[in-house]
């Protein structure tokens, strides 16, 4: 007979999970701690979008508070990798042993060049390769120009309007024969040789075996959850459902994972042996749109009662609570959310609105004020200014002159 857990103790042990239980450091935030951060994620998802700051950095804010940004900058582009660009929930960074286990089961092929002529994408792949065995990296627009490749402009354009060689070099990033070695200050990633950036020898085609791959890459993902369903730890790192349901279903075999039931989660919920079930959560956090607690929305909604959308690609008119909305954590619950913005020419974090939520506790807009105001000095951004969107905003343009 499995084990019976309230709502509340599911939070918990979600939260321990992810490592937003408790406080964060009082010392100064060390590389070891970082990195250890991000074993436990196991991953963190990269988007584009700057208009706070780089999705990425936020994770590690949001468990570790004012930490140097360098530090992932070493880890993502200095040997010994420990952080590697691949594709998993989205395009994400991860631990360097999951890549020869995500190649077997990521299949992206339409960001890349499967819609290409063939002859031209592996004429144009043939010259990538030879270039970057003998070149530092480079930019696809670097590339374009050091292979000499011109096409004529298009009206009607595939995808992201990718030239021929950015789309090759996607389908090449897809198949493992490339990866990014670091990024440009425009975001723009800069490619070489896979085998030149993994700390070990490049997995050959077929090397791995895929339900072995997939029974490792669950485990991991059950463990970042602590606790969730079949589609909560297939969301993780995008593999199919069914073949992931057979990775689970070996693993409680193995007594890696128990079947549990959890008071109003009606679907079938497994707990990683290893997670922790703290007596409180007494965490504080801004959380970025893409952080994995915020993943899979229905397991959002059923652990939180919390419905999150995000509308950076809702037209103005159509948004509820803003472009770039953070939901803010206080203990165990989700209690508010903010559309922040950097105003980095005026030092100034803008509020562009605040909503609680209808159950949130008296100290909501107390404990957010101290939340933005620390955020604001990590970003360098001092001036916290509060827009009057939203029921939150005037209580919180009250406290935050008093801190």
């Amino acid at each position: 007979m499995s084990a019976t857990l309230s709502l509340d103790q599911a939070r918990r042990i979600a939260l321990a999970a992810q490592g937003l239980h408790k406080g964060r450091p009082t010392g100064p935030v060390t590389a070891r701690a970082v990195g250890r951060t991000f074993a436990r994620l196991q991953l963190v998802q990269i988007d584009s979008v700057n208009v706070l700051i780089r999705s990425h950095f936020l994770p590690f804010y949001s468990r570790l508070g004012n930490y140097d940004r360098d530090i992932l900058q070493r880890m993502s582009a200095k040997h010994p990798r420990r952080m590697l660009e691949y594709w998993a929930h989205e395009a994400s960074y991860i631990r360097p042993e999951h890549y020869p286990d995500l190649l077997p089961w990521q299949k992206r092929s339409w960001v890349g060049a499967s819609r290409l002529d063939p002859g031209l994408r592996d004429d144009v792949a043939a010259r990538i390769l030879a270039v970057l065995a003998r070149s530092r990296p480079m930019t696809a627009s670097e590339l374009t120009a050091h292979i000499g490749h011109v096409e004529e402009k298009q009206t009607i354009n595939w995808g992201w309007n990718w030239n021929a060689v950015k789309r090759v070099l996607e389908h090449l990033f897809e198949e493992g024969l490339v990866s990014a070695a670091s990024r440009t200050g425009q975001f723009e990633r800069r490619y070489t040789l896979t085998s030149k950036v993994l700390p070990f020898p490049a997995p050959t085609a077929g090397e791995t075996d895929p339900t072995a791959a997939l029974q490792r890459l669950t485990e991991a993902a059950a463990r970042a959850h602590g606790i969730g369903s079949i589609r909560c730890f297939a969301d993780y790192f995008r593999t199919p459902v069914k073949a992931t349901a057979l990775a689970v279903a070996n693993l409680v075999e193995q007594g890696r994972l128990e079947p549990v039931s959890v008071a109003g989660w009606g679907r079938e919920v497994y707990r990683h042996a290893e997670a922790a079930l703290p007596r409180r959560a007494t965490g504080r956090a801004l959380l970025s749109p893409f952080d994995s607690l915020v993943f899979e929305r229905r397991r959002l909604l059923e652990l939180f009662g919390f419905h999150y959308r995000i509308e950076i690609y809702t037209p103005e008119p159509k948004r509820r609570f803003g472009y770039y909305v953070l939901p803010f954590l206080l203990r165990d619950r989700i209690v508010a959310r903010v559309d922040l913005k950097a105003d980095r020419a005026a030092g100034r974090l803008l509020v562009r609105s605040a909503f609680a939520e209808p159950d949130a506790p008296g100290d909501t807009a107390v404990e957010l004020a101290v939340e933005l105001k620390l955020m604001g000095q990590w970003l360098g951004l001092p001036d916290v200014e509060v827009g009057p969107a939203g029921d939150l905003a005037a209580r919180l343009s009250q406290e935050l002159p008093r801190l």
